[in-house]
């Protein structure tokens, strides 16, 4: 839940720090001092847009703090510990958003610096912010299903998973064979052409590396005679000459004279020489081997050296079509294969690819069908819900009804789908819309939300709907930004008490105008409005005793310096702790 929030240079307000009751707290206040803001910082907490006009006027920033207490969720700490955000002692964890008056935008999350999406990652794990935007969002027939669909949960998930994934593989599959047939003679003529290539490639069969070989041999039979007298002069230099001359003794010959010398001679000294002198004499006889083996084995081999340009000539025609090497050459065939498998346009290639596509096709359809019946199920049960919790918001004579129908497809159409024996458009969420009518009473007919309520009504019908997805949503705090809006007398009575009830299982934080859905609050948070050195300032208190009925009696049509309005305010703290009272109390 969210325990504490501090909001400092943002709109009106200067600097206020909030602390939340786990139950019901609810913010009052009078028209401009800055209620709006509050839900404004939540927005700003959850990752929402920057703006800098929001901004105080003179302020470098505004900054939103946020401390979030009692994580459980496994989503939720997932992201905190990707993030390596640390925590306080008792588990809570500090989010912080700052916008500056340039319009840039800061987050950090557990005192580490985070991109702002992961802010929002978290906090759909754990607030949800409910406003009259909200409201008409959820007019929308797209919303309008995604409610359904929240609401059935697993029992529409998991079909809707399935339908989703088939689909996907369906939609491929038509869009390659539809592409095979469309450029036939196209692929047809790209297919000649690799075949061609691989043809002429296989036929010179090249093997990895072998220009790079090919290359070294060339250099040794092209220069033989050059290394043969290199070779020569060295076998001489270490053996000495050939016919034993004595006036060219070689390296050997002159080691084995120094070892004579050394050896006989009287001083001790340099007959401890002659032992280093042998192994250089080893050294020089392997060196001198080694020499005699290359000559033996470096002859003159025109033929080979013909041939071996020969097959360089054949390598060369193939790294001037396809690559620079004999490697790309070897890369680009196997590339070309692959592309090949890819490119069959024979009349049984696309048999084939047809068979698949109506084989996904049926299979697409039963999980359509099964999908459909989910939501038809759930929308019976979602209708009897909402209409339930119209009853007690003064809607007593309404119905709500959760229509789902599904949509008609032309032939042509490339989403057409049989289902059932009628053709449907196979959209990404199913075959489905649906939609939310509400009948005012028992002779009415079903109208679309919209045209059927009037403003405090539909007031009523989207908070009687976000009551009942509270109990399907997993986020345990909810915000409710002036739902109540155009509602006023007993109807305003029962959202306080619908709202009291849900703050039994949740957090609930309420922004409103109306002293009934107020008093029925755990805690009371007021904003505050007034001048300091000619500039509007806006703060946030607590309201308790007297001040709280003070308030109350200001929301009552200003009656704040009169008896009957206190009087009033004090009854309507009254009975709404009476109602409290049986519905149980969550305590901090």
């Amino acid at each position: 839940m969210l325990a504490e929030m501090r909001i400092q240079g943002l709109g009106v307000i200067d600097e206020a720090a909030l602390e939340l009751h786990p139950g019901f707290t609810v913010v009052t206040g009078e028209t401009g001092a800055g209620k709006t803001m509050v839900v404004t910082g939540l927005h700003l907490l959850s990752g929402g847009r920057s703006d800098a006009s929001k901004v105080r006027a003179g302020s470098a920033k505004a900054i939103v703090e946020g401390r979030f207490a009692e994580i459980a969720g496994e989503r939720a700490l997932r992201i905190l510990s990707d993030a390596g955000a640390d925590t306080d002692e008792d588990g809570s964890v500090i989010a912080v958003r700052s916008v500056g008056a340039d319009g840039r935008s800061r987050a950090h999350l557990g005192g580490r610096s985070v991109p702002v999406g992961v802010l929002g990652e978290l906090s759909e794990q754990l607030l949800a912010v409910h406003g009259q935007n909200d409201q008409l969002r959820l007019l929308r027939p797209v919303e309008q299903r995604a409610v359904l669909d929240q609401f059935a949960g697993d029992a529409v998930a998991e079909p809707l998973a399935d339908y989703r994934k088939v689909r996907q593989e369906w939609l491929s599959v038509a869009q390659e064979l539809e592409e095979r047939c469309a450029r036939s003679r196209e692929l047809a003529q790209q297919a000649d052409l690799l075949r061609h290539g691989l043809t002429e490639i296989e036929a010179v069969d090249p093997s990895p590396g072998e220009d790079v070989e090919l290359t070294e041999q060339v250099k040794r039979l092209a220069a033989v005679d050059e290394l043969r007298d290199t070779a020569t002069a060295a076998l001489t230099a270490v053996t000495g000459a050939a016919e034993g001359d004595p006036d060219v003794p070689g390296a050997l010959g002159l080691l084995a004279e120094a070892r004579r010398r050394l050896g006989t001679a009287e001083d001790a000294t340099l007959r401890e020489l002659e032992p280093r002198l042998s192994e250089a004499a080893v050294l020089l006889d392997e060196v001198g081997r080694e020499l005699a083996t290359y000559l033996d084995t470096l002859d003159a081999d025109p033929e080979r050296l013909e041939a071996i340009l020969a097959r360089q000539a054949e390598l060369k025609k193939l790294t001037r079509k396809y690559a620079a090497d004999v490697d790309g050459v070897l890369a680009w065939a196997e590339d070309a294969r692959i592309r090949l498998a890819g490119m069959d346009t024979s009349e049984e290639a696309l048999e084939e690819l047809a068979a698949r596509r109506d084989a996904l096709a049926a299979d697409l359809s039963g999980h359509a069908a099964r999908l459909s019946a989910a939501r038809r199920s759930a929308a019976a049960e979602l209708g009897e819900r909402i209409t339930a919790e119209l009853s007690g918001l003064a809607m007593g004579q309404a119905t709500l009804e959760v229509t789902v129908r599904s949509r008609q497809a032309d032939a042509t159409d490339p989403l057409a789908l049989t289902v059932d024996g009628r053709t449907l458009v196979a959209g990404p969420d199913g075959v489905d819309d649906v939609e939310l009518l509400l009948r005012a009473h028992a002779k009415a007919p079903a109208l679309p939300v919209h045209k059927a309520a009037s403003g405090g009504e539909l007031s009523r019908v989207m908070l009687a709907i976000e009551v009942v997805l509270a109990h399907t949503d997993t986020v345990q705090t909810l915000v409710f930004d002036e739902v109540d809006v155009g509602v006023g007398g007993r109807a305003a009575v029962e959202i306080g008490r619908r709202l009291a009830r849900l703050a039994r299982t949740h957090q609930v934080l309420v922004v409103t105008h109306l002293p009934q859905v107020a008093a029925f609050a755990d805690r009371h948070l007021v904003v505050d409005k007034g001048m300091s050195d000619g500039v509007t300032r806006s703060g946030v208190r607590t309201l308790d005793g007297e001040e709280r009925v003070t308030e109350l009696a200001r929301m009552l049509a200003g009656l704040d310096d009169t008896e009957t309005g206190r009087a009033h305010a004090e009854e309507l703290l009254s009975s709404a702790a009476e109602f409290k009272a049986t519905v149980g109390k969550k305590t901090e």
